[in-house]
């Protein structure tokens, strides 16, 4: 019974991390698709900003954070990383 119920844990977990990658990819396609759709024209008339800083990266979203989190106990799980190297990505992932 514990085998079946682990495996069911794990394929929701492959699930989920499957789910939130597809729709980051997709959100960033549709931004590409966007910025190309905007006309020439525009960006040609437009100033170009006097030393613009770089954009800060977005922070991921909660649901982001936990698909990261859940493929990391995984890795855990399966014996791919140790505590220590869990401990350390998951104080990267939650930013503390």
């Amino acid at each position: 019974m514990m085998g079946l119920l682990r495996g069911v844990a794990r394929t929701a977990v492959v699930a989920g991390t499957a789910t939130a990658v597809s729709n980051r990819v997709s959100r960033r396609q549709a931004g590409r698709w966007a910025q190309q759709d905007q006309p020439v024209q525009a960006t040609m008339q437009a100033e170009p900003p006097a030393a613009a800083e770089p954009a800060a990266p977005a922070a991921p979203s909660m649901d982001d954070k936990l698909a990261q989190l859940k493929e990391l106990a995984s890795l855990k799980d399966s014996g791919i990383l140790s505590e220590a190297e869990f401990e350390a990505q998951k104080q990267k992932i939650l930013g503390t």
